[in-house]
């Protein structure tokens, strides 16, 4: 398993690059979408929170690497959503 400081700079690089993807396909895109990008950009943000906040605070009960590995499968898929939503946006 990852150390929890491994994990949280990990999904903050990745939730960055959303984030700046996300307003480079707003700026120089064909179309204006500012509402949808504007959801998108929020979306960015609770995934980050949400996420640094479960790995500071687990589960108790849980095993450590089950919970981890779920973590990062649940991130993975969410992250992989919001990048679909940006591609949706230009």
């Amino acid at each position: 398993m990852a150390s929890k400081r491994y994990l949280k700079h990990t999904i903050h690089r990745i939730c960055t690059d959303l984030f700046a993807e996300c307003i480079a396909v707003s700026l120089y895109g064909h179309h204006n979408h500012e509402e949808n990008t504007k959801a998108i950009l929020s979306s960015v943000l609770m995934i980050h929170q949400d996420f640094i906040r479960r790995v500071s605070h687990p589960e108790p009960g849980m095993e450590p690497k089950v919970y981890f590995d779920k973590l990062l499968e649940d991130f993975y898929k969410q992250a992989n959503e919001i990048l679909d939503q940006i591609r949706n946006l230009d």
